[in-house]
């Protein structure tokens, strides 16, 4: 099993996405007041929600990458049943948001968009080789996937 097969565009997405994290969390720590954005508990309980969703959902794409892959068969069940890259969407839509707002600065969003364009970017190239290994399954799995455009 080749490692590029496990982490697809990952690592093109997380090298464009790194300098904007870095930035980011380096500005935040410098000036955490001009990032803070005062939501109190209200902003806590709702990033908790939000790891509390994003990270069992993240854990469990990442775990079906790490059995199937080896295997040789095209993930369609769980999070992969909702977006076509569960990975990336549920760390920029749920995991980078929640921890920002349980730390209370408005950063993690500018991270998470970050991520999510990265992973825009990047992601079709992951696309155009699943649907070269699994010529037959791909097509009616894409059309399946309850939100394909995130």
């Amino acid at each position: 099993m080749k490692l590029g097969k496990l982490v697809g565009a990952g690592d093109r997405i997380i090298g464009l996405t790194l300098p904007f994290a870095a930035a980011g969390i380096a500005v935040n720590v410098v000036w955490p007041s001009v990032f803070r954005m005062g939501f109190g508990r209200a902003g806590l309980i709702a990033g908790a929600v939000l790891l509390a969703i994003g990270v069992p959902l993240w854990l469990w794409a990442v775990a079906q990458i790490l059995i199937y892959v080896p295997q040789g068969r095209l993930i369609t069940k769980g999070p992969y049943a909702l977006v076509l890259h569960p990975i990336y969407t549920v760390f920029a839509f749920l995991v980078i948001p929640g921890f920002g707002l349980v730390m209370d600065t408005w950063i993690g969003f500018l991270i998470a968009g970050a991520l999510y364009a990265s992973s825009r970017l990047f992601a079709r190239s992951e696309e155009r080789q699943v649907a070269e290994d699994f010529p037959a399954e791909y097509p009616s799995y894409r059309a399946s996937v309850l939100l394909p455009w995130l």
